[in-house]
This record gives structure tokens, C-alpha cells and sequence, in this order.
């Protein structure tokens, strides 16, 4: 049986130090207790995100596992276990095993993959693409309602937010309803991927969708929670089934007694392997808001953006803005200036959704990121206690 997450995925154990440093962390006021006192975390205020669990000094909170799940999956000869893995898991994966950070592990993470036992190794950057695509027609139909072309009155309005974060959409949800309407309709690629691994992989490969166990690698404790959302089972199917994250998958590769170093370089499995650069970028914040901006100036003008760097959206400054212009081929060369921002720490959301509730939002498309540099700073990457 499956991991159930009614409690949360991130707990504050007994060893408790009292500190209160992760009531500092908590972007929700989900942590309660004094100075002094046992800590709790209130799962319902919870975004599952786990930057309380990297931060806290005595290393005593935790989260749920599903390790247990995935062995009995893997050990299960009714069971066709598939596994797919976050881009910024192969800059982190490294770092359990003494390589620098930043190192890429991505050949030999592939090659313990399958050391491990799964039946097939994915990379979710192929749907990391897909939710590029999805996002950036999106834009551009909320766009084109924007400007009056016909055919798009249904579309959404402006702005867009992006929806790839799971900790940011239950930040969301439970904070700013009114804003969903604003929220990309679509799922991230770890929803995509999950959809995928039930339908289209089972068809392909000739197996019995019952029979396929889908589970993920991700640097986010979040996606823990963003799995078992009750909306994910479209198919009939749980998307995914369990996931690990990056520290829990090099745990899996040392109990096995597997030796990273001496692994070879391996590749994932292309079936549905194939993407793109934008892909690999989307890990890290303003990542994802340039892919889709190139999707969707391309789409709109009719041109190709080429070799140009939007430089504007990269960088660390915890709240961005860039402006570009767009030329709509549909409106006979009119230009746009499309203004985007993009935001990493969930509080500091909060003023930009004010403006968009209020009327005054002058932005066209909006990305957030619950963790500081987005995904590569996640819950579930690599603790260095050494650097604290």
C-alpha cells in the first residue's frame, strides 16, 4: 500500500532544539511553539516545500518517505517500474557522493537508475518541454483576448501566473483564491510525465496500465504532495506513485552498495526522452519564464527570437521584471510590450497578487517559485551542513 499523506509530508521530530529558527523559514506561519518549546507544524497551513527542513540547524525535521513504496515496487514481478528525473536533480545528485557542486551526474545517476532496478529511466525534461508549450499558447490566447482578436473570448486573464510550482499553487489556494483564475491551467511536468507514464508509455510498450508504477525523482519535497492531489488520476490511474527526492535516491544508491564513481556514463531512455535546452533551465528561477517568453514571441510574431539572451529574467534579485517587445503577425506587425516578472520565495509573491486582485498589475505573465533560486535550492536537494 501507498504512503498516505493526510498529515503532511514535513514533520518537526521530538528531538526538537527549541531554536525557533524555522518559524523564520516558514513562508505561511505553518510553525508554531515558542522560543523554548517543541515545534509543530500545521499541516493544512503547510506548503510542503521543506525549506524549514534544509534550514534547520540540528538537522531533527523530517519528511514522509516513500522509499519503502518503491522497493516493494521494484521487488514486485507484477510491477513495470518507471522512473523519471527532475533537471535539477543531476546538478545535485553529485554533491552526496563528494563531487563539487554543480557537478553533472546526469550519465551515472541514469546508469544507478537502472542499477536499482527500474524497468525504464525517463527524463522529465521532455515534459518540462511540454508545459513550456502549454504555458506559452496559453499566454498568447489570454493575449489575444487581451487585444480583442476574435475566437479567444474564453480565453483566461491577464496576467498569467505560471503553475509548475506545487508549494506555490497550495500557497495560492489557500491564501489568494480569487487569483486562480490567473493561474496556467497547466500541469507541471511532473504531472505531465506522471499522465504519460500511464497512458501513452503502456500503449506503446504493449503493458497493462494496472501494471506500470510510476514514480520520481525530484529536488522538492512538495512534489511528495502535489502527487496525491485527488485531480491527478485522470486516466483511472494514479499519475505518479511515489516519489523520492534527491537525497533520498543517493540513500537508495549507498544501501545498494552501488559505487557511483565507477559507474558508467549511461542515457536515459528516449522513448519519450527527447527535449530541448529550454528544458534543462527550468530548474532554476526565471528558467521557465524564458522558455515560455521564446515559445510565445515566436508564436505571436511569426519570427524566430534567435540567438538573443534574455537577460533581463535571469539572476537572483528576489523579485524581476523585463519588458519585451512583440511584434503580433494576427494585428499586421503591431507591436506589444509584453511585461513579465518573475518572483522566487513564496512571501515575496504576495504584493504582485495584490496589485493583480487590485487592478493595477501592469505585468502580462508572472512566475513564482516557492524556493530561493527555484528548484535547484528545493527541499529535497543536498544538505551541506559544512557551509551553514
Amino acid at each position: 500500500m501507498n504512503t498516505i499523506l493526510t498529515d503532511g509530508v514535513i514533520h518537526v521530530t521530538g528531538k526538537c532544539k527549541a531554536c525557533d529558527h524555522c518559524t523564520s523559514i516558514c513562508p505561511t506561519g505553518a510553525i508554531s511553539g515558542l522560543l523554548g518549546e517543541q515545534h509543530h507544524i500545521n499541516a493544512a497551513k503547510c506548503l510542503n516545500c521543506g525549506q524549514c527542513l534544509v534550514n534547520c540547524p540540528f538537522g531533527v525535521i523530517e519528511e514522509i518517505s516513500m522509499v519503502n513504496d518503491i522497493k516493494a515496487a521494484l521487488n514486485d514481478p507484477n510491477k513495470f517500474v518507471v522512473v523519471q528525473t527532475a533537471p535539477a536533480v543531476r546538478v545535485a545528485l553529485g554533491e552526496e557522493f563528494g563531487k563539487e557542486p554543480g557537478y553533472n551526474a546526469k550519465g551515472k545517476m541514469f546508469a544507478a537508475l537502472r542499477k536499482l532496478g527500474f524497468d525504464k529511466v525517463y527524463d522529465t525534461e521532455f515534459t518540462a518541454d511540454l508545459t513550456i508549450c502549454e504555458e506559452g499558447t496559453e499566454l498568447i490566447h489570454r493575449v489575444f483576448k487581451a487585444v480583442g482578436q476574435a475566437g479567444f473570448e474564453e480565453s483566461g486573464p491577464l496576467p498569467q501566473f505560471t503553475s509548475c510550482c506545487p508549494a506555490w499553487i497550495k500557497y495560492a489556494e489557500d491564501n489568494y483564491p480569487k487569483i486562480l483564475p490567473h493561474l496556467s491551467s497547466a500541469k507541471s511536468p511532473q504531472q505531465m510525465f506522471g499522465a504519460i507514464a500511464k497512458t501513452y508509455v503502456p500503449e506503446k510498450l504493449g503493458i497493462d496500465p494496472a501494471k506500470i508504477y510510476s514514480v520520481s525523482v525530484m529536488p522538492c519535497t512538495a512534489k511528495k504532495y502535489e502527487s496525491q492531489r485527488p485531480e491527478f488520476v485522470a486516466s483511472g490511474y494514479q499519475d505518479v506513485d511515489a516519489v523520492i527526492t534527491t537525497r533520498e535516491l543517493a540513500q537508495m544508491i549507498k544501501d545498494a552498495g552501488i559505487n557511483f564513481d565507477q559507474l558508467p556514463e549511461e542515457k536515459a531512455d528516449e522513448f519519450v526522452g527527447a527535449s530541448t535546452g529550454a528544458a534543462t533551465i527550468f530548474g532554476v528561477t526565471g528558467g521557465v519564464m524564458e522558455a515560455a517568453l521564446r515559445t510565445a514571441y515566436e508564436v505571436l510574431s511569426g519570427q524566430s527570437l534567435g540567438n538573443v539572451n534574455i537577460e533581463p529574467v535571469r539572476g537572483l534579485k528576489s523579485v524581476r521584471d523585463a519588458t519585451i517587445e512583440v511584434p503580433i503577425q494576427a494585428l499586421g506587425g503591431q507591436k506589444l510590450p509584453v511585461k513579465v516578472a518573475i518572483v522566487h520565495g513564496t512571501k515575496n509573491a504576495a504584493p504582485l497578487i495584490e496589485d493583480v486582485l487590485a487592478g493595477r498589475s501592469k505585468y502580462h505573465f508572472i512566475e513564482v517559485m516557492n524556493c530561493p533560486g527555484g528548484c535547484i535550492n528545493g527541499g529535497g536537494q543536498p544538505i551541506r551542513r559544512d557551509t551553514h
